[in-house]
């Protein structure tokens, strides 16, 4: 176990407190810990590892307070704006050109963060053309904009989307500093109401009438890059597709975190993949309904992580010995995404909206991100990440947009019924003489729509959740056809691996934790919060009160009456010389109910065949 560490947090307000931590708990229970006991607000405060300002320790449940080199007796520096200093205020990002709005929208954490942040981009002095003292600046090494083009055209390798927040920067760096400046959300609707016409299709006016749209490419983007925590939670998804040929979809649960390598960036991390109910074959994957989501979802908020992007695969062998896949997306000849799976991003994307300040309906866009899982250039399996452009989500959220029925690339705007208006569409694009021309969307092009952002994996593995190499994983959810079940016999054999002392370890996978918190055969459901709270800090005090709990100890009991019985004695067997007499018939012996489900079973089996508890 880590060793207990002291560390002193100091306030020009507060003074100087103490507070007690381990190296391995997280930075973000650090932070929860000096939030408690210099009694802030949620917002509007940082602790810096110095006391000019650097150093800051940023909210993360992956790093640990070791990996900051933090130890006993270092000194830690709080700072707070003077109307934060008590935890009932609400906090109001920095002035930073951005225009006053309604404090009513709670937007994410990573976006507060980022709201408070400078965002210049530094320079050093040039020796060659500074020719000014130390101290002074010039054109040559003044702090550029985050949204200075040039800038972002030099960087290796090239950005080619401002980030949301550089894009908001931009709008709000004028001489009016933003004052007027509101995003607004496409609405591709008549609008209600209107009293001087018989409604649609009876009549439309200007007043009522959605205007037309030109669809442009996005020149920025919610999310700047999609990071893995590890190889083993793709890996574990993969494993579907490697057992059956058959492709899979599922739901990346993380976190939004700054990114480091885009000026004012959002990196989304990926700590799990849930899969939710789902019919697959080698070229189709049918979602079902899902009646945990909620349940599933509340647990992840609980766990400190949210629905962040969607994955599925698209994978098909060309090589079984090389391991090579075959190469048939993101080439000129081919698309990236379909116009179906287009639809879909989008339909996900107005699900999980993106809270913010600026806009009257209080959100503008997404940040929950796409990747598919296909073959690159070279045969090798590759991750590609994508969002579609706030445009292509208004269109489908107002249903105008349907794909194509032979051509995946193209898209196609609906015509107007008496159903339905539809505004016209256009999109630029150049005819066979070099020309630019404005066509109808009737086909279109789904390229106008996208927006690629990279997927990648960290040099240094991270871990919100254990892997315990070596061990057999829990089974993920939704994988009965292939033999792989969530039922008590899994739970059994899972736990097994386990000595007492590893029970955090244990706990801290998180499919066993959703099957703990859905199923209906363990009474578990009322207790998950502390066992989830273990798991997220990381805390053997919470885990061993989770394990000391009546509701815990009625599962081992269930977990030691389903150990294998030992097999029957020669004598007591129902074959062979000197055996025992067979049971007459109608006797109790034939088959037993189960009291849990009430099915009859076979005398033999010690276990129920339909929820596997123990006789």
């Amino acid at each position: 176990m880590s060793k207990s560490i002291i560390v002193r947090v100091q306030s020009a307000v507060h003074g100087t407190k103490r507070v007690d931590t381990k190296a391995s708990e997280s930075v973000a229970v650090l932070l929860d810990k000096i939030q408690k006991e210099f009694n802030l607000g949620d917002t509007g405060w940082n602790v810096f590892q110095n006391r000019n300002k650097t150093g800051i320790l940023r909210n993360s449940r992956a790093k640990t307070i070791d990996s900051y080199k933090i130890k006993h007796g270092d000194m830690l520096y709080l700072l707070s704006d003077e109307k934060l200093l008590s935890a009932g205020d609400q906090a109001e990002p920095m002035d930073t050109g951005r225009p006053s709005s309604s404090n009513s929208v709670r937007e994410d954490e990573v976006d507060v963060i980022l709201s408070k942040e400078d965002g210049k981009i530094y320079r050093s002095r040039n020796e060659q053309l500074c020719h000014h003292g130390p101290k002074g600046k010039c054109l040559h090494c003044v702090p550029l904009e985050p949204y200075d083009e040039e800038f972002l055209k030099s960087c290796e390798p090239p950005i080619k989307f401002l980030s949301f927040h550089s894009y908001i920067r931009k709008l709000t760096g004028g001489v009016d500093r933003g004052k007027f400046v509101n995003l607004e959300n496409i609405s591709c609707k008549i609008k209600s109401g209107c009293k001087e016409h018989p409604p649609w299709p009876g009549g439309i006016c200007t007043k009522c009438q959605p205007n037309a749209v030109t669809l442009n490419r996005q020149k920025y983007r919610h999310v700047d890059n999609i990071m893995f925590e590890n190889p083993v939670v793709a890996d574990r998804f993969l494993n579907y597709w490697r057992s059956t040929g058959n492709q899979r979809l599922g739901i990346l649960y993380g976190r939004y975190e700054p990114h480091k390598d885009v000026p004012l960036g959002i990196k989304a991390t990926v700590a799990a993949i849930y899969e939710p109910p789902q019919q697959s074959s080698k070229n189709k994957i049918e979602l079902l309904p899902d009646e945990n989501e909620a349940v599933i979802n509340e647990v992840a908020e609980k766990l400190g992580v949210m629905p962040v992007g969607w994955i599925f695969s698209d994978l098909v062998a060309e090589d079984l010995t090389k391991g090579t896949v075959k190469n048939f997306r993101g080439n000129m000849d081919a698309h990236f995404l379909s116009s179906e799976e287009c639809i879909m991003a989008a339909d996900f994307q107005n699900k999980y909206p993106n809270p913010c300040k600026l806009s009257s309906n209080g959100h503008f866009g997404s940040k929950f991100v796409t990747i598919v899982v296909t073959g690159d250039n070279n045969n090798q399996i590759h991750f590609d990440g994508y969002q579609v452009s706030n445009q292509c989500m208004a269109l489908v959220r107002d249903d105008c947009l349907i794909p194509t029925k032979d051509v995946p690339e193209l898209g196609y705007v609906k015509e107007s019924t008496n159903e339905q208006y539809v505004p016209d569409v256009f999109y630029k694009n150049k005819d066979n003489y070099g020309n630019e021309v404005t066509q109808l969307a009737r086909p279109l092009p789904v390229e106008y729509l996208l927006v690629d952002l990279p997927a990648a994996f960290p040099v240094q593995p991270q871990y919100t959740f254990q892997t315990n190499n070596g061990l057999k994983p829990f089974p993920v959810e939704n994988r009965a056809n292939i033999g792989e079940c969530q039922d008590f016999t899994s739970l059994v054999q899972y736990m097994e691996q386990f000595p007492p002392n590893r029970f955090l370890d244990a706990m801290s996978d998180f499919h066993l934790l959703l099957f703990l918190a859905t199923s209906d055969l363990l009474p578990l459901k009322d207790r998950m919060s502390v066992a989830l709270e273990a798991v997220r800090t990381r805390s053997e005090d919470k885990a061993l009160e989770f394990k000391r709990s009546e509701e815990w100890a009625t599962v081992e009991e269930m977990m030691s009456a389903h150990a294998p019985s030992p097999p029957m004695s020669r004598q007591a067997s129902y074959v062979g010389p000197g055996a025992a007499p067979l049971p007459p018939i109608g006797s109790t012996a034939s088959s037993w109910t189960c009291d849990h489900c009430t099915y009859i079973n076979k005398p033999e089996h010690t276990a129920c065949d339909i929820c596997s508890l123990p006789r």
